[in-house]
């Protein structure tokens, strides 16, 4: 496999820039033509955008949900499976990092953003308008919780978990590079090496840009609101692309420190402050009411989740499935080569068996915290007649948290420190993904020059900046579904490449251990049979 990393390695120079030349050119002249056509036709393109995510979304719903729902059975059956025990980088590996800090780094990248921008609004939404007719406004509330969790937990970690396991495996166990591309070796072989590898790099990509986009908006999004609400500064666009600038010449700066410096430091630091956040909801808010939602909710997700997740809207004939569910599927698997890159980075030196419920428990548990106390939180809000936290929702989701803090003790005190977790989520989200795209377009390179980092810092912030002000949140949602789609199947060819190729390096462990063991049996023949004539000739 040497051989074949070295092989990468020669065609990976371009006017003295370490980059893969077709898949660097090919990105960076679509991600160029994007902007510029966004830009240059901004007033019809908001309109073209939900067009297009209309489309995807009722042609290709049923796939998406089909999709996902592989994927979470496949990384569980590995989990238990005789896999399990295979160790990422050969059996004498050790991780490279520490499991708080490891737990650290895959939460910041995995949600972050999204699940302070969505853990208020999307229960208040699913409440007040619930997916199925709700007989009371105690099962609209539970159905609002089920939904929600449904569209954080297991199903999103294991998208994560596949990505990320199949890049760790090839690149650790088989010494491929760290890019998409390696994972497909089984299927193709050296062709992986040929046109066929760089268009699954450039699909990589191109789905890590525009997903980490989406979400790098809604963060800007909410930090103009709570700037505004905590200082009444205008949260308009102007701001918001103001936002985008700073925030990306800081994460551009995390960046080049690399991994151990900059993201591994601010992905910990993420950690205290979201569990110094959830802390004082908890024991400031009704702490009771969480504790009691937390267990309810999260036994009431796991008890319908076969239902929810296989819920196609197919006789409501509704469009309900196509905004949130199937968006979210389409954000998940856009956002997967980016935090599967990312966890595969830091994963070496684990099990199949600890990487996989490290990643699918662990998140999914303090994700069905955060949105008990956060989500159920205000629903009770909304039930008891607080109408603030339903208008926010309603008319700005962006707003939503800040409003709901009004509700808690010390209200500007903490909406400060969210500002500031949204703020180094933001940070974390754009240094992770530089990083991890400029590995994809450099052929697997794991540190690359400080000036392609910078590069792919810049136009990740460029892309967020050009889909706000070309359709804000509609062109967010729509540059995700159109990425996530073709990635989809992409995914579903690496479940049957990542068994087939541990499958094959588990056949040839064991034929080696049956060598190995006939290798000293016939010695130990030998000395049998000598000890034998010596004892004969002594008698």
């Amino acid at each position: 496999m040497s051989e074949l990393y070295s092989r990468s390695e020669k065609k990976t120079s371009l006017f003295g820039l370490q980059v893969h030349g077709p898949v660097f050119c090919t990105l960076a002249s679509l991600i160029l033509f994007s902007i510029v056509l966004t830009l240059l036709y901004r007033d019809s393109a908001s309109e073209l955008f939900s067009v297009i995510q209309t489309q995807v979304s009722t042609k290709t719903g049923w796939f998406f949900i089909l999709s996902v729902n592989v994927f979470l059975v496949f990384v569980v059956y590995l989990a238990f499976s005789k896999f399990g025990r295979v160790r990422l980088g050969g059996d004498e590996a050790k991780p490279e990092f520490s499991t708080l800090a490891w737990f650290s780094m895959l939460f910041s990248a995995g949600m972050g953003i999204g699940l302070l921008f969505w853990s208020i609004a999307e229960p208040v939404t699913h409440y007040l308008v619930p997916p199925l007719a709700a007989a009371s406004d105690v099962q609209a509330a539970q159905q609002a919780m089920n939904v929600t969790m449904l569209h954080w937990g297991f199903h999103a970690w294991a998208i994560y978990a596949l990505v990320g396991l199949s890049l760790a495996y090839f690149t650790y166990s088989r010494g491929l590079p760290l890019t998409i591309r390696s994972v497909f070796y089984p299927f193709f072989g050296n062709r992986i090496y040929s046109w066929v590898g760089d268009v699954i790099d450039i699909f990589a990509v191109l789905a890590t840009v525009f997903g980490l986009a989406t979400s790098l908006g809604f963060g800007v999004q909410q930090v103009a609101s709570g700037l505004s609400f905590v200082l009444g500064i205008d949260n308009g666009l102007v701001t918001q692309v103001s936002l985008i600038a700073g925030i990306t010449l800081i994460a551009t700066i995390s960046v080049v420190s690399g991994i151990q410096k900059g993201v591994k430091f601010l992905s910990e630091m993420n950690m205290r402050i979201a569990v110094g956040l959830l802390l004082i909801i908890i024991i400031l808010g009704p702490t009771v009411f969480i504790l009691n939602s937390f267990i309810q909710n999260t036994g009431s997700y796991v008890s319908h989740l076969l239902t929810w997740s296989t819920w196609g809207e197919s006789y409501a004939q509704g469009q309900w499935q196509n905004s949130w569910t199937v968006f979210y599927w389409g954000w998940w698997i856009a956002w997967s080569p980016f935090v599967g890159t990312f966890i595969a980075r830091i994963s070496k030196g684990r099990t199949i068996r600890q990487f996989i419920l490290g990643v699918l428990i662990v998140p999914t548990i303090v994700t069905c915290l955060w949105i008990s106390a956060f989500g159920s939180v205000s629903i009770l809000e909304v039930m008891n007649g607080n109408t603030a936290i339903a208008d926010a929702v309603q008319n700005d989701v962006s707003t939503a948290l800040f409003v709901f803090l009004e509700t808690i003790p010390f209200t500007i005190a903490i909406s400060v420190l969210a500002i500031v977790l949204v703020t180094s989520f933001f940070i974390t989200s754009s240094d992770s993904g530089s990083l991890v795209v400029d590995s994809l377009t450099s052929g697997g390179k794991i540190s690359a020059p400080v000036g392609q980092r910078i590069f792919w810092a810049t136009t990740e912030g460029a892309v967020a900046a050009v889909l706000l002000i070309g359709g804000g949140l509609q062109a967010l949602q729509t540059a995700t579904i159109i990425t996530g789609l073709p990635f989809a199947f992409l995914l579903l060819t690496m479940c049957y490449s990542l068994h087939k190729g541990l499958s094959q390096d588990l056949k040839k462990k064991k034929e080696a251990e049956k060598a190995n063991a006939v290798t000293h049996a016939i010695p130990n023949s030998s000395t049998s049979k000598m000890n034998s004539e010596t004892t004969d000739k002594v008698k």
